[in-house]
């Protein structure tokens, strides 16, 4: 295997993102045609390297069973009495990233194919498309927490400008919101990463560093440190690990997000334009996932163990009130934000059994959701481009007047609902059941928790088959008249050719999950082995 294929994954945006300042601007159609040869090069790679990637390279906590590693000294400064800087530029993918790396390429393919007709600024707005496409690659990538830090905040500047110039009406109010909730959490993960550099040494050097592979060992950590586990360190009458999961595992639950933090997620997809919708919902959700799993538990396992009952319960609320509040909304863009709430409460759920099944589900989840919300945030995005409102009141009988669109929204919502057959299904299941089997493996969540999220899943039905048979069945009536039966013209060879790929994923992985579940297996293994042993 070649290792610099994961450099070049993700520094490819970059350079067309140069490309596209040396075009001129007069040029408006030439930035779309780089910014789509790019996303399907990325794509492309990434699933060569899904391919390539061998099934038992758990990676987690040891550098050997990672794989494409690039693993580069990049910062040395002598500190005098604090010893040395270490900052190295570390790379490499295990089952737990390799199927979001390649999630996230396909997602952006998408969210590309629904800029096509973006005409205000091109050039700035797929510049900044690509520069996020870059950060999002790197942090999924990231094994020096330096590193990841920098990629995690790289993402906040171009979300904050994609929302607040070309968002809608209250673009400036959803862009700032958005900002802050990610601001904060990150401001004090910061310190976190601060306390954690000083408390670990590399073993080969001796040296503090920001690998976080060295973090997950206890051995590496400075007897007597803030965060050595020996030490009972406290502040503010907290144990030090608890505070330092405590404040990671805010900084990631806002991405993910969870009830209470989740309040800029429907404002931000509201007033958000289609592509960015698509990527907020697709990627940026499992960006804090995937935090959860990589960092928080991986450095903080005895923690984890410690607020597993928490952390169960919080999923729990998610999944029931995110449904909740979707079966009310009249916005159906704001009915699938709401979706999401819930759909993510389930990887919470899973991660918080601290089983295989159920972890290996909420892996699943994130997947399959990535590519499910993207094609239902893309399917609101075609009507809106049409009559410009989304009131799910204002539609009646749409399969009359659009069939072929009535066929993906149909799809759409039964894969995500969780019929069996499709990918929603499996990670769900897999979540119950890790959740159900939690209370005899390890005694920690109740089995009222399972019971509870499996309450979800049947909200999940009423909200989605209600919107269905409102705006889709029945004779034709709508708020526009005629104006609006003109303009409501059936879907373009363009959206079919962006929709189908992702309802075939949908069906694929719903049928056949073990092109995911072989992959991710190793990973989750180990990781419940570190989480639970260690």
């Amino acid at each position: 295997m070649n290792p610099h294929l994961l450099t070049i994954l993700i520094f490819l945006p970059l350079v067309a993102a140069t490309v596209m300042f040396v075009v001129p601007a007069g040029k408006r159609n030439a930035y779309k045609y780089i910014a789509l040869a790019t996303g399907v090069l990325q794509l492309v790679l990434s699933g060569g390297m899904y391919y390539l990637f061998h099934p038992k390279g758990a990676g987690i906590s040891q550098e050997r069973l990672y794989q494409f590693v690039d693993h580069i000294p990049w910062i040395r400064l002598d500190m005098g009495n604090l010893g040395r800087l270490e900052i190295d530029y570390f790379i490499g993918v295990d089952g737990l990233s390799m199927p979001l790396l390649f999630l996230s390429a396909l997602v952006m393919v998408i969210a590309i194919g629904a800029s096509w007709n973006v005409q205000k600024s091109a050039k700035g707005y797929f510049v900044l498309l690509m520069i996020l496409d870059m950060a999002v690659m790197g942090v999924f990538s990231a094994l020096d927490f330096f590193l990841f830090y920098i990629f995690y905040e790289l993402m906040l500047l171009p979300l904050y400008f994609l929302i607040g110039i070309w968002g809608g009406a209250r673009r400036e109010y959803a862009a700032i919101k958005f900002f802050l909730y990610t601001l904060f959490g990150s401001v004090f993960m910061l310190l976190i990463i601060v306390g954690l550099y000083f408390s670990v040494t590399n073993p080969e050097t001796g040296a503090h560093t920001f690998n976080m592979l060295h973090m997950m060992d206890p051995a590496n950590y400075v007897p007597g440190s803030f965060f050595s586990a020996l030490a009972n360190q406290e502040l503010f009458g907290i144990p030090a690990r608890l505070l330092g999961f405590i404040v990671l595992f805010v900084a990631f639950a806002i991405k993910v997000p969870i009830v209470p933090l989740h309040t800029w997620l429907p404002d931000a997809h509201v007033e958000a334009p289609t592509p960015i919708s698509i990527i907020l919902a697709g990627i940026l959700l499992k960006v804090g996932g995937y935090g959860i799993l990589r960092i928080c538990f991986s450095i903080f396992p005895d923690a984890a163990m410690q607020s597993a009952w928490w952390l169960g319960l919080i999923g729990v609320v998610s999944i029931i009130y995110g449904a909740l509040v979707a079966l009310a909304q009249r916005d159906l863009k704001r009915m699938i934000a709401y979706s999401s709430v819930s759909h993510m409460g389930f990887v919470l759920l899973g991660v918080a059994s601290f089983t295989t099944e159920g972890t290996a589900g909420a892996l699943f989840q994130m997947i399959s959701h990535g590519f499910l919300s993207a094609a239902l945030f893309f399917l609101v995005g075609m009507l809106y481009d049409r009559v410009h409102d989304r009131g799910i009141y204002h539609f009646r009988g749409l399969a009359t007047l659009m069939p072929r669109y009535t066929v993906f929204v149909a799809i759409a919502f039964f894969a995500s609902l969780g019929l069996p057959g499709f990918s929603a299904f499996i990670g769900e299941v897999f979540v119950i059941i890790g959740a159900f089997n939690a209370e005899s493996v390890n005694g920690l969540l109740p089995r009222w928790m399972a019971i509870a999220g499996s309450v979800g899943i049947l909200l999940s039905a009423a909200y989605f088959l209600w919107t269905l048979q409102r705006m889709f069945f029945g004779q034709p009536r709508l708020k526009g008249g005629t104006a609006w039966s003109e303009a409501l013209t059936d879907a373009s060879p363009r959206e079919t050719v962006i929709m189908v790929p992702m309802l075939v994923l949908a069906l694929a992985l719903g049928i056949y999950p073990a092109l995911a579940l072989d992959k991710i297996n190793a990973s989750v293994l180990a990781l419940v082995e570190l989480i639970v042993y260690n």
